[in-house]
């Protein structure tokens, strides 16, 4: 016997421990060199810790929800061993792998109608049975190959190997109190927070109990961005492989007031001002795990194609859960689009150690006063919160502003007026 350690990969300096998520492998089932095995929540990111060596998954350290640290071992493989089915079949769910003698008195077949358990839960995910595939395992035995195979080809399950629906509530049952009839089902579910979700928690807390918070309004005419996006948006994407989005000008536009007023891109450390000679933007983007806010480096030097580019790279990591430590630490200020949901106006709360965030909503056709006639532009309310600490009221409503007239005469960002 041959024995591989498996170990939490190294974890970034501000990150103390980790989750285990779940295992991807049964102990006993066989794993490819490179094959993901469990996922490791942290703080920040997801990591994904894949097999250091082919072999066979001898032994499970940490179970799933296990608290880690970098380097600590969390299983074992043996480079030397062989599957077992038995094992791992004593884990899968009784509906997805049936005993072998019930699967052959069930179709009067041989040792052909056994599925590996991995390729038994395949089958129950895609209402197949055994004999739905052919098998090319050891005595016919149903491998995960067959079933995605036979997956990718159409196979169809039988008509009789369809189960009846079962209606399934979301949430546990609980039963109501006596005498409460009347108030109908109260269901409850408690679910623990996600080291991620409990890490913005902590930071939204700390922002509003270290930072004197101070918001500040103004609404713009999108029009002249609407009518270049248009003018520009074939050549732009034929140009660049990229739609030309809003974002890309909301970045330019607050970068374009940093410029002008310094402060709104400094931080507080301790009773020091900090002062950044450089603009590096955090972009706030949802996720099946929560808020995360990659940051685009050297803002200032990036054309709008490198924006866009960016963002929708960030955007397409966040919801596969690959964005890495590095691409979300630091950031000198940052930008909220609510508006892609629908939000008419709100005040974003400053991501420490930033003094300032600017919140963008939703753009809609509004009646708005022009050279004293009513006329009916696409206004979008802006709001920047700003760290009244360190950024007074002249610097915020002038900074907000300079934003404002950049986006209702683009011109200006080629120009730095």
């Amino acid at each position: 016997m041959s024995i591989v350690e498996v170990k939490v990969p190294q974890l970034s300096e501000s990150v103390a421990e980790a989750t285990m998520l779940t295992w991807k492998k049964k102990a006993g089932e066989a794993v490819a060199v490179d094959e993901i095995l469990i996922e490791i929540e942290t703080d920040k990111v997801v990591l994904e810790v894949p097999a250091p060596s082919a072999g066979v998954l001898a032994e499970i350290v940490q179970p799933d929800g296990a608290t880690v640290v970098a380097d600590q071992l969390i299983a074992k493989i043996d480079t030397e061993g062989k599957a077992s089915a038995a094992a791992p079949a004593a884990a899968a769910p009784a509906a997805a792998a049936p005993a072998p003698a019930a699967a052959a008195s069930a179709t009067g077949g041989s040792k052909s109608d056994v599925a590996m358990p991995a390729a038994a839960k395949l089958l129950a995910d895609n209402n197949l049975k055994t004999g739905d595939v052919a098998g090319t395992g050891k005595d016919g035995r149903v491998t995960k190959g067959d079933v995605l195979g036979a997956v990718a080809s159409g196979a169809k399950p039988a008509a009789a190997a369809i189960p009846a629906p079962v209606a399934k509530p979301a949430l546990p049952q609980v039963a109501s109190p006596v005498g409460s009839s009347d108030l109908g089902e109260r269901p409850e579910q408690r679910v623990p927070m996600s080291r991620l979700r409990a890490r913005i928690a902590e930071r939204l807390i700390q922002s509003q109990s270290t930072n004197a918070i101070l918001t500040t309004f103004n609404e713009v005419n999108m029009a002249p961005v609407m009518e270049l996006r248009k003018r520009f948006q074939d050549s732009f994407t034929k140009e660049h492989g990229v739609k030309l989005g809003f974002m890309s000008f909301f970045v330019k536009a607050a970068v374009h007031a940093l410029k002008k007023y310094p402060v709104i891109n400094a931080s507080v450390d301790g009773n020091d001002i900090l002062y950044h000679g450089y603009f590096d933007i955090g972009i706030a983007v949802g996720s099946p795990r929560g808020l995360v806010v990659p940051i685009l480096r050297n803002a200032d030097q990036m054309s709008f194609a490198d924006i866009e580019k960016k963002i929708a790279e960030y955007g397409k990591k966040a919801q596969d859960g690959k964005l890495g430590i590095e691409e979300m630490t630091g950031g000198t200020f940052s930008i909220s689009n609510g508006g892609t949901f629908g939000s008419m106006l709100s005040t974003p709360i400053i991501n420490p150690p930033q003094s300032a965030i600017l919140g963008v909503h939703a753009t809609k056709d509004r009646a708005v006063v022009e050279n004293g006639q009513i006329v009916i532009r696409p206004m979008n309310y802006l709001a920047m919160s700003y760290d009244h600490r360190i950024i007074d009221g002249r610097e915020a409503v002038l900074g907000l502003v300079a934003m404002k007239e950049a986006l209702e005469d683009p011109s200006r960002l080629l120009f730095d007026i």
